[in-house]
């Protein structure tokens, strides 16, 4: 198996030891999902920092496999694709978190966001996308919460001593005003994808 170099260099880059260690291993990780789970792997996708690759199982279904390092990241991307259960965002077929392996539907992309020429039309299909992903938490979870998300402000200006390092001061004021809103106005708490 090749693994683009490219990849390989930013799993190393991101990983030190930890990544070069799983790239090593990687052909006997997707030897083994193609054996446990009967897929036949196809070339992957355009890679960042998982494998994922197209499948097809033994019955002619078709899947996509995802390989990363295992991490509290990809954990709780298992956990919240359990929590969906499909409603709104690919099913999560099958997974182990401990090893990072992910058996996912295979769904066919429509026309990205990005390349709509009305935004108007473009931000009422995010919206869209995210009440239909809106849903409580489970009881039990370790998901971020906006509040969390906006300790990186403050954690931000004690690494600088109360300053902005390389961001922007207005830009980072701005996100500051825009958290005390979110956090100000927040009501009962939902599940929602970190990108949106």
């Amino acid at each position: 198996m090749d693994v683009p170099a490219k990849f390989a260099r930013r799993i190393v880059d991101s990983n030190g030891a930890v990544g070069a260690a799983w790239l090593r291993e990687l052909p006997a990780i997707l030897a083994e999902c193609e054996e446990s789970w009967g897929v036949s792997l196809q070339p992957p996708f355009p890679l960042s920092y998982n494998y994922v690759a197209p499948a097809t199982l033994r019955d002619g279904t078709s899947v996509v496999l995802k390989v990363g390092i295992p991490n509290r990241e990809l954990r709780r991307e298992i956990d919240a694709l359990r929590a969906y259960a499909g409603r709104g965002i690919v099913r999560l077929l099958d997974a182990d978190p401990e090893r990072g392996l992910l058996l996912l539907e295979l769904i066919e992309p429509g026309t990205p966001l990005v390349e709509l020429a009305d935004d108007q039309a473009a931000t009422a299909v995010a919206a869209d996308v995210m009440r239909e992903l809106w849903r409580p938490p489970p009881q039990e979870h370790s998901f971020p919460t906006v509040a969390d998300w906006a300790q990186g402000m403050r954690r931000l200006r004690a690494r600088y001593d109360g300053r902005t390092g390389p961001l922007p001061t207005r830009l980072v004021e701005i996100a500051e005003e825009r958290f005390r809103e979110l956090l100000g106005s927040a009501a009962a708490p939902v599940l929602l994808h970190g990108d949106l």
